[in-house]
Protein backbone atom coordinates (compact mmCIF):
# COMPACT_ATOMS: atom_id res chain seq x y z
CA UNK A 1 0.00 0.00 0.00
CA UNK A 2 2.89 2.53 -0.68
CA UNK A 3 0.67 5.00 -2.50
CA UNK A 4 -1.30 5.38 1.27
CA UNK A 5 1.35 5.37 3.11
CA UNK A 6 2.67 8.52 1.04
CA UNK A 7 -0.78 10.25 1.84
CA UNK A 8 -0.14 9.80 5.38
CA UNK A 9 3.12 10.98 5.40
CA UNK A 10 1.61 14.20 3.97
CA UNK A 11 -1.04 14.78 5.96
CA UNK A 12 1.88 15.18 9.55
CA UNK A 13 1.93 18.41 8.16
CA UNK A 14 -1.82 19.55 7.11
CA UNK A 15 -3.56 22.20 9.26
CA UNK A 16 -6.04 21.61 11.86
CA UNK A 17 -9.72 21.28 10.14
CA UNK A 18 -13.15 20.56 11.46
CA UNK A 19 -11.61 17.23 11.21
CA UNK A 20 -9.64 17.27 14.42
CA UNK A 21 -11.54 19.66 15.81
CA UNK A 22 -13.32 18.80 19.41
CA UNK A 23 -11.42 15.40 19.83
CA UNK A 24 -11.36 14.99 24.05
CA UNK A 25 -7.68 13.30 23.74
CA UNK A 26 -4.72 13.40 21.20
CA UNK A 27 -5.63 10.29 19.08
CA UNK A 28 -8.88 9.36 17.49
CA UNK A 29 -10.15 6.30 16.35
CA UNK A 30 -12.48 4.57 12.98
CA UNK A 31 -15.58 5.68 14.65
CA UNK A 32 -14.64 9.19 15.24
CA UNK A 33 -13.34 9.50 11.79
CA UNK A 34 -17.56 8.02 10.63
CA UNK A 35 -18.87 10.66 13.34
CA UNK A 36 -16.79 13.29 11.96
CA UNK A 37 -17.50 12.36 8.41
CA UNK A 38 -21.65 11.90 8.98
CA UNK A 39 -21.15 15.62 10.86
CA UNK A 40 -19.86 17.04 7.46
CA UNK A 41 -22.86 15.49 5.24
CA UNK A 42 -25.03 17.29 7.55
CA UNK A 43 -26.09 14.07 9.23
CA UNK A 44 -28.30 14.91 12.72
CA UNK A 45 -30.24 11.38 13.47
CA UNK A 46 -28.10 7.76 13.41
CA UNK A 47 -30.89 5.33 13.28
CA UNK A 48 -29.60 2.25 15.03
CA UNK A 49 -29.43 -0.84 17.52
CA UNK A 50 -26.96 -1.57 19.96
CA UNK A 51 -24.08 -4.29 18.92
CA UNK A 52 -20.63 -4.84 19.45
CA UNK A 53 -19.67 -4.06 16.08
CA UNK A 54 -20.41 -0.75 16.24
CA UNK A 55 -19.22 0.31 19.82
CA UNK A 56 -16.73 2.41 18.10
CA UNK A 57 -19.23 4.90 16.28
CA UNK A 58 -21.31 5.36 19.09
CA UNK A 59 -18.32 6.46 21.07
CA UNK A 60 -17.23 8.81 17.98
CA UNK A 61 -20.64 10.06 17.75
CA UNK A 62 -21.24 10.99 21.33
CA UNK A 63 -18.81 14.14 20.68
CA UNK A 64 -20.88 15.46 18.27
CA UNK A 65 -24.49 16.63 17.97
CA UNK A 66 -25.34 13.58 16.16
CA UNK A 67 -28.38 12.03 17.45
CA UNK A 68 -28.90 8.62 18.52
CA UNK A 69 -32.04 7.03 17.28
CA UNK A 70 -32.56 3.23 18.43
CA UNK A 71 -35.11 0.22 18.06
CA UNK A 72 -35.80 -2.74 18.90
CA UNK A 73 -35.19 -4.83 15.53
CA UNK A 74 -32.66 -4.07 12.95
CA UNK A 75 -35.39 -3.69 10.01
CA UNK A 76 -37.06 -1.11 12.06
CA UNK A 77 -33.87 1.06 12.25
CA UNK A 78 -33.35 0.98 8.64
CA UNK A 79 -37.13 1.95 8.16
CA UNK A 80 -37.15 5.15 10.30
CA UNK A 81 -33.94 6.11 8.01
CA UNK A 82 -36.25 5.32 4.63
CA UNK A 83 -38.84 7.63 6.26
CA UNK A 84 -36.22 10.73 7.20
CA UNK A 85 -34.36 10.15 3.89
CA UNK A 86 -38.22 10.35 2.10
CA UNK A 87 -39.40 13.71 4.16
CA UNK A 88 -36.04 15.30 4.15
CA UNK A 89 -35.12 14.23 0.53
CA UNK A 90 -31.78 14.25 1.84
CA UNK A 91 -29.45 10.72 2.92
CA UNK A 92 -30.65 9.25 6.19
CA UNK A 93 -28.07 7.02 8.07
CA UNK A 94 -28.49 3.29 10.02
CA UNK A 95 -25.96 1.62 11.65
CA UNK A 96 -26.58 -2.09 12.34
CA UNK A 97 -24.04 -4.55 14.41
CA UNK A 98 -22.40 -7.49 12.18
CA UNK A 99 -24.14 -10.82 11.08
CA UNK A 100 -27.95 -11.33 12.35
CA UNK A 101 -27.62 -7.42 12.58
CA UNK A 102 -26.97 -6.61 9.06
CA UNK A 103 -29.36 -9.22 7.40
CA UNK A 104 -31.70 -7.97 10.19
CA UNK A 105 -31.85 -4.44 8.33
CA UNK A 106 -31.77 -6.08 4.65
CA UNK A 107 -35.41 -6.39 4.29
CA UNK A 108 -35.27 -2.43 5.02
CA UNK A 109 -32.64 -1.66 2.50
CA UNK A 110 -34.52 -3.87 -0.29
CA UNK A 111 -37.33 -1.60 0.83
CA UNK A 112 -35.84 1.47 0.13
CA UNK A 113 -34.16 0.52 -2.41
CA UNK A 114 -37.37 0.04 -4.35
CA UNK A 115 -38.78 3.33 -3.15
CA UNK A 116 -35.57 5.31 -4.45
CA UNK A 117 -34.80 6.12 -0.95
CA UNK A 118 -31.31 7.56 -0.11
CA UNK A 119 -30.48 5.37 2.70
CA UNK A 120 -26.87 4.86 3.63
CA UNK A 121 -26.41 1.83 5.69
CA UNK A 122 -23.57 1.23 8.09
CA UNK A 123 -22.73 -2.79 8.99
CA UNK A 124 -19.95 -3.62 11.69
CA UNK A 125 -18.32 -6.09 10.61
CA UNK A 126 -15.66 -9.00 12.33
CA UNK A 127 -11.93 -8.24 12.11
CA UNK A 128 -10.92 -9.00 7.92
CA UNK A 129 -7.35 -9.96 9.66
CA UNK A 130 -10.12 -13.56 10.70
CA UNK A 131 -12.12 -13.16 7.43
CA UNK A 132 -13.47 -16.56 7.53
CA UNK A 133 -12.03 -17.79 10.87
CA UNK A 134 -15.41 -18.78 12.00
CA UNK A 135 -16.04 -15.57 13.87
CA UNK A 136 -18.97 -15.07 15.97
CA UNK A 137 -21.90 -12.94 13.95
CA UNK A 138 -19.68 -13.53 10.61
CA UNK A 139 -21.82 -13.07 7.44
CA UNK A 140 -21.29 -12.51 3.82
CA UNK A 141 -22.74 -8.76 3.93
CA UNK A 142 -20.82 -7.28 0.99
CA UNK A 143 -22.73 -10.26 -1.27
CA UNK A 144 -26.14 -9.88 0.73
CA UNK A 145 -26.18 -6.32 0.48
CA UNK A 146 -25.11 -5.50 -3.49
CA UNK A 147 -28.18 -6.59 -5.10
CA UNK A 148 -30.37 -4.22 -3.36
CA UNK A 149 -28.22 -1.30 -2.95
CA UNK A 150 -26.56 1.59 -5.79
CA UNK A 151 -23.41 0.92 -3.66
CA UNK A 152 -21.89 -1.49 -1.76
CA UNK A 153 -18.05 -1.66 -0.42
CA UNK A 154 -15.81 -2.34 2.54
CA UNK A 155 -13.20 -0.11 4.20
CA UNK A 156 -9.57 -2.02 4.67
CA UNK A 157 -8.19 1.02 5.77
CA UNK A 158 -8.82 3.77 7.99
CA UNK A 159 -7.45 6.52 5.86
CA UNK A 160 -9.84 5.40 3.02
CA UNK A 161 -12.76 5.38 5.45
CA UNK A 162 -13.68 9.17 4.26
CA UNK A 163 -13.42 8.12 0.58
CA UNK A 164 -15.67 5.26 0.89
CA UNK A 165 -18.29 6.99 2.49
CA UNK A 166 -17.76 9.68 0.27
CA UNK A 167 -18.73 7.38 -2.44
CA UNK A 168 -21.50 5.70 -0.70
CA UNK A 169 -23.51 9.18 -0.14
CA UNK A 170 -22.42 10.63 -3.76
CA UNK A 171 -24.14 6.72 -5.27
CA UNK A 172 -27.24 7.53 -2.89
CA UNK A 173 -27.73 11.39 -3.80
CA UNK A 174 -27.40 10.38 -7.43
CA UNK A 175 -30.71 10.01 -9.95
CA UNK A 176 -31.88 7.49 -9.15
CA UNK A 177 -31.71 8.10 -5.69
CA UNK A 178 -31.56 4.71 -3.32
CA UNK A 179 -29.24 3.01 -0.46
CA UNK A 180 -26.18 2.49 -0.53
CA UNK A 181 -24.02 0.19 2.18
CA UNK A 182 -20.70 0.24 4.00
CA UNK A 183 -18.62 -2.26 5.31
CA UNK A 184 -16.79 -1.35 8.92
CA UNK A 185 -14.67 -4.15 10.44
CA UNK A 186 -13.35 -4.04 14.00
CA UNK A 187 -9.53 -4.00 12.96
CA UNK A 188 -10.42 -0.25 10.70
CA UNK A 189 -12.57 0.56 13.45
CA UNK A 190 -9.92 0.43 16.32
CA UNK A 191 -7.17 1.76 14.20
CA UNK A 192 -6.00 4.76 16.50
CA UNK A 193 -3.96 7.96 14.58
CA UNK A 194 -3.05 10.93 15.84
CA UNK A 195 -5.40 13.99 15.54
CA UNK A 196 -2.91 16.45 14.16
CA UNK A 197 -2.71 13.30 11.30
CA UNK A 198 -6.07 12.76 10.25
CA UNK A 199 -7.04 12.55 6.68
CA UNK A 200 -9.25 15.51 5.56
CA UNK A 201 -13.13 15.18 5.68
CA UNK A 202 -14.87 15.15 2.79
CA UNK A 203 -17.60 17.11 1.14
CA UNK A 204 -20.66 16.13 -1.06
CA UNK A 205 -20.46 17.40 -4.48
CA UNK A 206 -23.38 19.44 -5.66
CA UNK A 207 -25.07 17.78 -8.66
CA UNK A 208 -25.79 19.29 -11.64
CA UNK A 209 -29.30 18.49 -13.86
CA UNK A 210 -29.97 16.39 -16.34
CA UNK A 211 -31.58 18.84 -19.22
CA UNK A 212 -33.42 17.48 -21.63
CA UNK A 213 -33.15 17.79 -25.30
CA UNK A 214 -34.58 21.28 -26.03
CA UNK A 215 -35.81 20.32 -29.62
CA UNK A 216 -37.37 16.81 -28.31
CA UNK A 217 -39.34 19.36 -26.19
CA UNK A 218 -40.92 20.97 -29.01
CA UNK A 219 -41.80 18.10 -30.45
CA UNK A 220 -43.47 17.17 -27.82
CA UNK A 221 -45.27 19.96 -27.02
CA UNK A 222 -47.11 19.79 -30.65
CA UNK A 223 -48.14 16.19 -29.78
CA UNK A 224 -49.14 17.73 -26.42
CA UNK A 225 -51.15 20.76 -28.26
CA UNK A 226 -53.05 18.01 -30.75
CA UNK A 227 -53.79 15.57 -28.19
CA UNK A 228 -57.60 16.08 -27.03
CA UNK A 229 -57.80 13.41 -24.31
CA UNK A 230 -54.21 13.76 -22.57
CA UNK A 231 -53.44 12.55 -18.91
CA UNK A 232 -50.16 13.04 -16.94
CA UNK A 233 -49.27 10.52 -14.18
CA UNK A 234 -46.88 11.59 -11.46
CA UNK A 235 -45.01 9.31 -9.20
CA UNK A 236 -42.01 8.70 -7.11
CA UNK A 237 -39.39 9.75 -9.87
CA UNK A 238 -41.34 12.98 -9.67
CA UNK A 239 -41.25 13.55 -5.72
CA UNK A 240 -37.63 12.38 -5.97
CA UNK A 241 -36.92 14.93 -8.25
CA UNK A 242 -38.95 17.90 -6.29
CA UNK A 243 -41.40 18.49 -8.74
CA UNK A 244 -44.01 19.78 -7.14
CA UNK A 245 -43.62 23.62 -7.98
CA UNK A 246 -42.58 22.90 -11.66
CA UNK A 247 -45.30 20.07 -12.22
CA UNK A 248 -48.26 22.58 -10.65
CA UNK A 249 -47.30 25.76 -13.07
CA UNK A 250 -47.40 22.98 -15.85
CA UNK A 251 -50.91 21.90 -15.28
CA UNK A 252 -52.06 25.49 -14.70
CA UNK A 253 -50.94 26.44 -17.90
CA UNK A 254 -51.67 22.84 -19.89
CA UNK A 255 -55.12 22.41 -18.32
CA UNK A 256 -54.40 18.38 -18.18
CA UNK A 257 -55.81 16.25 -15.84
CA UNK A 258 -52.99 14.05 -13.09
CA UNK A 259 -52.90 11.47 -11.20
CA UNK A 260 -50.29 10.84 -8.53
CA UNK A 261 -48.73 7.76 -7.75
CA UNK A 262 -46.26 6.37 -5.11
CA UNK A 263 -44.45 9.42 -3.31
CA UNK A 264 -45.70 11.39 -5.88
CA UNK A 265 -49.15 11.45 -3.77
CA UNK A 266 -49.04 14.97 -2.03
CA UNK A 267 -47.21 16.57 -4.77
CA UNK A 268 -50.24 19.10 -5.60
CA UNK A 269 -51.75 19.12 -1.73
CA UNK A 270 -55.21 17.98 -1.14
CA UNK A 271 -57.58 20.21 -3.57
CA UNK A 272 -55.65 21.19 -7.20
CA UNK A 273 -58.17 22.02 -9.66
CA UNK A 274 -56.54 19.62 -11.94
CA UNK A 275 -55.52 16.32 -9.69
CA UNK A 276 -57.65 13.46 -10.24
CA UNK A 277 -58.23 10.83 -7.47
CA UNK A 278 -60.29 7.78 -8.79
CA UNK A 279 -60.92 6.42 -12.14
CA UNK A 280 -57.02 6.35 -13.33
CA UNK A 281 -57.36 3.18 -15.13
CA UNK A 282 -60.56 3.91 -17.60
CA UNK A 283 -58.16 7.63 -17.98
CA UNK A 284 -55.20 5.67 -19.22
CA UNK A 285 -57.40 3.59 -21.41
CA UNK A 286 -59.45 6.49 -22.78
CA UNK A 287 -55.95 8.50 -23.37
CA UNK A 288 -54.83 9.41 -26.28
CA UNK A 289 -51.43 11.01 -24.70
CA UNK A 290 -49.74 9.94 -21.85
CA UNK A 291 -47.21 11.45 -19.90
CA UNK A 292 -45.36 9.71 -17.52
CA UNK A 293 -43.05 11.44 -15.28
CA UNK A 294 -40.82 9.28 -12.77
CA UNK A 295 -43.71 6.15 -13.42
CA UNK A 296 -42.49 2.78 -13.77
CA UNK A 297 -44.57 0.74 -15.93
CA UNK A 298 -44.63 -2.04 -13.54
CA UNK A 299 -47.73 -3.91 -12.00
CA UNK A 300 -48.75 -0.95 -10.49
CA UNK A 301 -49.40 0.10 -14.44
CA UNK A 302 -50.61 -3.87 -15.32
CA UNK A 303 -47.01 -4.40 -16.85
CA UNK A 304 -47.77 -1.80 -19.83
CA UNK A 305 -49.54 -4.46 -21.82
CA UNK A 306 -52.65 -4.79 -23.92
CA UNK A 307 -55.43 -2.85 -22.54
CA UNK A 308 -54.17 -0.43 -20.05
CA UNK A 309 -53.50 2.35 -22.76
CA UNK A 310 -55.67 3.17 -25.07
CA UNK A 311 -54.02 1.36 -28.83
CA UNK A 312 -53.02 4.60 -30.45
CA UNK A 313 -51.94 6.66 -27.25
CA UNK A 314 -48.67 8.28 -27.86
CA UNK A 315 -46.60 7.63 -24.76
CA UNK A 316 -44.02 10.15 -22.86
CA UNK A 317 -42.23 8.19 -20.51
CA UNK A 318 -39.69 10.86 -18.56
CA UNK A 319 -36.83 9.59 -15.65
CA UNK A 320 -33.25 10.18 -14.70
CA UNK A 321 -32.74 6.52 -15.22
CA UNK A 322 -32.82 5.71 -19.03
CA UNK A 323 -32.88 1.88 -18.07
CA UNK A 324 -36.70 2.10 -16.60
CA UNK A 325 -37.41 3.98 -19.86
CA UNK A 326 -39.47 1.53 -22.05
CA UNK A 327 -39.05 -1.16 -19.43
CA UNK A 328 -41.98 -3.59 -20.31
CA UNK A 329 -43.74 -1.49 -22.76
CA UNK A 330 -42.87 0.46 -26.03
CA UNK A 331 -42.92 4.23 -25.73
CA UNK A 332 -42.94 6.60 -28.53
CA UNK A 333 -41.07 9.35 -26.01
CA UNK A 334 -38.14 7.98 -23.69
CA UNK A 335 -37.02 10.75 -22.19
CA UNK A 336 -33.97 10.61 -19.98
CA UNK A 337 -33.83 13.73 -18.11
CA UNK A 338 -34.11 15.30 -15.08
CA UNK A 339 -37.99 15.79 -14.29
CA UNK A 340 -38.14 19.11 -12.70
CA UNK A 341 -35.85 20.04 -15.69
CA UNK A 342 -38.05 18.63 -18.29
CA UNK A 343 -41.11 19.98 -16.99
CA UNK A 344 -40.04 23.49 -16.52
CA UNK A 345 -38.84 23.62 -20.36
CA UNK A 346 -41.94 22.06 -21.08
CA UNK A 347 -43.95 24.68 -19.60
CA UNK A 348 -41.84 27.65 -22.02
CA UNK A 349 -43.34 26.03 -24.65
CA UNK A 350 -46.82 27.83 -23.44
CA UNK A 351 -47.65 29.17 -27.22
CA UNK A 352 -48.26 25.82 -27.61
CA UNK A 353 -49.32 23.96 -24.75
CA UNK A 354 -51.18 26.71 -23.01
CA UNK A 355 -55.12 26.06 -22.70
CA UNK A 356 -57.25 28.73 -21.24
CA UNK A 357 -60.04 26.45 -20.16
CA UNK A 358 -60.38 22.60 -19.44
CA UNK A 359 -61.52 20.62 -21.80
CA UNK A 360 -64.56 18.38 -21.92
CA UNK A 361 -62.79 15.35 -21.36
CA UNK A 362 -60.99 16.87 -18.23
CA UNK A 363 -64.38 18.15 -17.20
CA UNK A 364 -65.89 14.39 -17.12
CA UNK A 365 -63.25 13.15 -15.36
CA UNK A 366 -63.78 15.69 -12.52
CA UNK A 367 -67.41 14.95 -12.28
CA UNK A 368 -67.20 11.10 -12.44
CA UNK A 369 -64.20 12.12 -9.60
CA UNK A 370 -66.92 13.75 -7.60
CA UNK A 371 -69.54 11.19 -8.23
CA UNK A 372 -67.16 8.21 -6.22
CA UNK A 373 -66.00 10.87 -3.75
CA UNK A 374 -69.77 11.04 -2.81
CA UNK A 375 -69.88 7.54 -2.96
CA UNK A 376 -66.89 6.69 -0.41
CA UNK A 377 -68.44 8.87 2.21
CA UNK A 378 -71.52 7.34 2.24
CA UNK A 379 -72.46 5.82 5.72
CA UNK A 380 -72.37 2.02 5.17
CA UNK A 381 -75.09 -0.26 7.70
CA UNK A 382 -72.24 -2.32 10.20
CA UNK A 383 -73.35 -4.71 12.74
CA UNK A 384 -73.66 -4.21 16.45
CA UNK A 385 -69.84 -4.73 17.70
CA UNK A 386 -68.17 -4.03 14.38
CA UNK A 387 -66.79 -1.42 11.98
CA UNK A 388 -67.62 -0.99 8.75
CA UNK A 389 -64.25 -0.47 6.89
CA UNK A 390 -65.70 2.06 4.69
CA UNK A 391 -67.35 4.07 7.72
CA UNK A 392 -63.81 3.68 9.30
CA UNK A 393 -62.08 5.22 6.05
CA UNK A 394 -64.55 7.93 6.21
CA UNK A 395 -64.39 8.87 10.24
CA UNK A 396 -60.32 8.83 10.04
CA UNK A 397 -60.11 10.53 6.76
CA UNK A 398 -62.28 13.67 8.18
CA UNK A 399 -60.63 13.80 11.68
CA UNK A 400 -57.08 14.62 10.77
CA UNK A 401 -55.52 17.42 9.90
CA UNK A 402 -54.87 18.49 6.19
CA UNK A 403 -50.99 19.04 7.24
CA UNK A 404 -51.26 15.59 9.07
CA UNK A 405 -48.10 12.64 8.23
CA UNK A 406 -50.19 9.82 7.18
CA UNK A 407 -48.37 6.33 6.64
CA UNK A 408 -50.06 3.14 5.13
CA UNK A 409 -48.70 -0.52 7.21
CA UNK A 410 -51.33 -2.64 6.13
CA UNK A 411 -52.59 -4.60 3.01
CA UNK A 412 -56.64 -4.19 2.86
CA UNK A 413 -57.30 -1.85 5.03
CA UNK A 414 -54.36 0.58 3.94
CA UNK A 415 -55.52 0.46 0.06
CA UNK A 416 -59.36 1.41 1.01
CA UNK A 417 -58.14 4.88 3.01
CA UNK A 418 -55.42 5.74 0.52
CA UNK A 419 -58.45 5.53 -2.17
CA UNK A 420 -60.54 7.96 0.39
CA UNK A 421 -57.22 9.84 1.41
CA UNK A 422 -56.07 13.43 0.50
CA UNK A 423 -52.69 14.10 1.03
CA UNK A 424 -52.06 17.48 1.94
CA UNK A 425 -48.31 18.27 0.90
CA UNK A 426 -45.33 16.32 -0.24
CA UNK A 427 -44.16 13.81 1.52
CA UNK A 428 -47.35 13.62 3.67
CA UNK A 429 -48.14 10.31 2.68
CA UNK A 430 -46.05 7.40 2.79
CA UNK A 431 -46.46 3.57 2.57
CA UNK A 432 -44.02 0.68 1.95
CA UNK A 433 -43.63 1.18 -2.00
CA UNK A 434 -43.56 -1.09 -4.46
CA UNK A 435 -41.71 -4.11 -2.17
CA UNK A 436 -44.85 -4.32 -0.54
CA UNK A 437 -42.61 -4.50 2.72
CA UNK A 438 -45.17 -4.71 6.36
CA UNK A 439 -43.52 -3.75 9.56
CA UNK A 440 -42.97 0.12 8.08
CA UNK A 441 -45.37 1.80 10.41
CA UNK A 442 -43.85 2.98 14.24
CA UNK A 443 -40.31 3.33 12.28
CA UNK A 444 -41.56 5.60 9.81
CA UNK A 445 -43.63 7.52 12.52
CA UNK A 446 -40.68 7.81 14.93
CA UNK A 447 -38.90 9.34 12.27
CA UNK A 448 -41.98 11.49 10.81
CA UNK A 449 -42.28 12.76 14.50
CA UNK A 450 -38.40 14.18 14.42
CA UNK A 451 -38.71 16.01 11.51
CA UNK A 452 -42.48 17.23 12.17
CA UNK A 453 -42.38 17.60 15.69
CA UNK A 454 -45.80 19.70 15.97
CA UNK A 455 -47.57 17.60 13.30
CA UNK A 456 -50.31 15.16 13.19
CA UNK A 457 -48.35 11.81 12.96
CA UNK A 458 -50.80 8.81 12.19
CA UNK A 459 -50.34 5.25 11.06
CA UNK A 460 -53.05 3.65 9.57
CA UNK A 461 -52.64 -0.04 10.80
CA UNK A 462 -53.77 -3.47 9.56
CA UNK A 463 -53.87 -5.84 12.29
CA UNK A 464 -51.13 -8.17 10.87
CA UNK A 465 -49.24 -5.65 10.11
CA UNK A 466 -48.82 -4.05 13.33
CA UNK A 467 -47.16 -7.18 14.49
CA UNK A 468 -43.89 -6.70 12.70
CA UNK A 469 -42.91 -3.89 14.75
CA UNK A 470 -45.24 -3.83 17.59
CA UNK A 471 -42.71 -3.65 19.83
CA UNK A 472 -41.07 0.32 18.16
CA UNK A 473 -43.72 1.40 20.65
CA UNK A 474 -41.61 1.07 23.43
CA UNK A 475 -38.85 2.75 21.49
CA UNK A 476 -41.32 5.74 20.74
CA UNK A 477 -42.22 5.76 24.20
CA UNK A 478 -38.58 5.48 25.95
CA UNK A 479 -37.74 7.95 23.11
CA UNK A 480 -40.57 10.46 23.57
CA UNK A 481 -41.86 10.16 20.22
CA UNK A 482 -45.14 10.24 20.31
CA UNK A 483 -47.59 9.44 16.97
CA UNK A 484 -51.35 7.34 16.77
CA UNK A 485 -51.86 4.29 15.35
CA UNK A 486 -54.76 3.63 13.91
CA UNK A 487 -55.67 -0.19 13.71
CA UNK A 488 -58.33 -1.28 11.06
CA UNK A 489 -58.50 -4.87 12.78
CA UNK A 490 -60.73 -7.49 10.67
CA UNK A 491 -58.61 -10.31 12.67
CA UNK A 492 -57.33 -11.74 9.48
CA UNK A 493 -54.60 -11.12 6.67
CA UNK A 494 -57.37 -9.92 4.54
CA UNK A 495 -55.90 -9.34 1.44
CA UNK A 496 -53.87 -12.52 1.66
CA UNK A 497 -57.21 -14.23 3.11
CA UNK A 498 -59.20 -13.17 0.11
CA UNK A 499 -56.18 -13.81 -2.68
CA UNK A 500 -56.33 -17.48 -1.62
CA UNK A 501 -60.18 -17.78 -0.97
CA UNK A 502 -60.40 -16.09 -4.69
CA UNK A 503 -58.14 -18.97 -6.06
CA UNK A 504 -58.83 -22.57 -4.18
CA UNK A 505 -62.06 -21.69 -2.13
CA UNK A 506 -63.12 -21.43 1.10
CA UNK A 507 -61.12 -24.38 2.60
CA UNK A 508 -58.10 -24.69 4.85
CA UNK A 509 -57.89 -21.11 5.77
CA UNK A 510 -55.58 -21.39 9.08
CA UNK A 511 -52.98 -19.63 7.90
CA UNK A 512 -54.89 -16.38 6.91
CA UNK A 513 -57.12 -15.68 10.14
CA UNK A 514 -55.92 -13.89 13.18
CA UNK A 515 -58.14 -13.13 16.03
CA UNK A 516 -60.46 -9.95 17.23
CA UNK A 517 -59.38 -10.93 20.62
CA UNK A 518 -56.01 -9.85 20.45
CA UNK A 519 -55.98 -6.91 22.85
CA UNK A 520 -53.02 -4.75 20.44
CA UNK A 521 -53.81 -1.92 22.79
CA UNK A 522 -52.88 -3.79 25.97
CA UNK A 523 -49.73 -4.19 24.16
CA UNK A 524 -48.94 -0.53 23.82
CA UNK A 525 -50.28 0.41 27.26
CA UNK A 526 -48.04 -2.14 28.87
CA UNK A 527 -44.95 -0.11 26.73
CA UNK A 528 -46.37 2.92 28.44
CA UNK A 529 -48.74 4.27 25.55
CA UNK A 530 -52.17 5.01 25.28
CA UNK A 531 -54.32 2.59 23.68
CA UNK A 532 -58.40 2.31 23.32
CA UNK A 533 -60.46 -0.39 21.90
CA UNK A 534 -63.68 0.89 19.41
CA UNK A 535 -66.10 -0.94 18.10
CA UNK A 536 -68.73 1.31 16.60
CA UNK A 537 -68.07 4.23 14.12
CA UNK A 538 -69.31 6.56 16.46
CA UNK A 539 -66.97 5.96 18.72
CA UNK A 540 -64.06 6.35 16.38
CA UNK A 541 -63.10 10.51 15.90
CA UNK A 542 -63.76 10.86 20.07
CA UNK A 543 -61.49 8.04 20.55
CA UNK A 544 -58.69 9.95 18.34
CA UNK A 545 -59.21 12.75 19.80
CA UNK A 546 -58.46 11.44 23.36
CA UNK A 547 -55.40 9.65 21.34
CA UNK A 548 -53.98 12.22 19.62
CA UNK A 549 -54.34 14.57 23.34
CA UNK A 550 -52.66 11.96 25.36
CA UNK A 551 -49.27 13.11 24.37
CA UNK A 552 -47.71 9.56 23.97
CA UNK A 553 -47.34 7.07 21.44
CA UNK A 554 -51.10 5.60 20.92
CA UNK A 555 -53.37 3.11 19.07
CA UNK A 556 -56.68 3.19 18.54
CA UNK A 557 -58.19 -0.37 17.75
CA UNK A 558 -60.80 -0.37 15.93
CA UNK A 559 -62.40 -3.99 15.31
CA UNK A 560 -63.96 -4.35 11.64
CA UNK A 561 -66.74 -6.06 9.93
CA UNK A 562 -65.44 -9.58 9.48
CA UNK A 563 -67.69 -10.38 6.83
CA UNK A 564 -66.34 -7.35 4.61
CA UNK A 565 -64.40 -8.49 1.50
CA UNK A 566 -62.79 -5.81 -0.60
CA UNK A 567 -62.34 -6.11 -4.31
CA UNK A 568 -58.61 -6.24 -5.13
CA UNK A 569 -57.80 -4.02 -8.49
CA UNK A 570 -53.91 -4.50 -8.68
CA UNK A 571 -53.20 -8.43 -7.62
CA UNK A 572 -56.27 -9.89 -7.42
CA UNK A 573 -56.60 -13.79 -6.97
CA UNK A 574 -59.62 -14.39 -9.08
CA UNK A 575 -57.37 -12.14 -11.96
CA UNK A 576 -54.86 -14.65 -10.99
CA UNK A 577 -56.88 -17.82 -11.28
CA UNK A 578 -58.37 -16.77 -14.64
CA UNK A 579 -54.69 -15.88 -16.45
CA UNK A 580 -53.40 -19.17 -15.28
CA UNK A 581 -56.75 -21.30 -15.37
CA UNK A 582 -57.34 -21.06 -19.43
CA UNK A 583 -60.23 -18.06 -18.04
CA UNK A 584 -61.68 -20.16 -15.98
CA UNK A 585 -61.39 -18.03 -12.53
CA UNK A 586 -62.96 -21.91 -10.55
CA UNK A 587 -59.93 -23.84 -12.24
CA UNK A 588 -58.44 -24.40 -9.00
CA UNK A 589 -60.97 -24.77 -6.96
CA UNK A 590 -61.71 -28.79 -5.83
Amino acid sequence: MPFICNIKMKAENLPQTSATVGFKSDWAHGGDLVARQLVEFGVKHLFTLTGGHISTVYDGVRFTDIELIDFRHEQAAVHAADAYARISRQPAVAALTAGPGVTGGLTGVANAFYAQSPVVTIGGRNPFVTDGAGNLQEAPHLELMSPVTKYSAAVYDSWRLGEVMYDAFQAATMPRTGPAYIDLPMDVQLSRMSVKSLPPLRQLSKLSRQLPDPDLIKEIAVKISKAKQPVVMAGTGAYWGRSEKALSEFLDTSKIPVYLNGMGRGLLGKNHLHQIYGGRKQALQGADLVLLLGVDIDFRLGFGQEGVFHREATLIQVDPDASKLGHNCNVDYAVNADISAFIEELTQQSNLIGKTELSRWHKNLLNNDKARNLQLTERVAEPEGYVHPQNFVREVAEYLDPGATVIGDGGDIVSLFSGTHKPGGAGHWMDPGPFGCLGVGAPFAMAARLMRPSDQVAVIYGDGAFGFNGMEYESAVRQNLPFVGIMGNDGAWGEMRNFHEDIFGDEYMEAQYLSHETSYEKIVEGCGGYAERVTSSAEIKPALERAFASGVPALVNVILDPTYRRVNTTISGKHVAKNYGGGNADKFKR
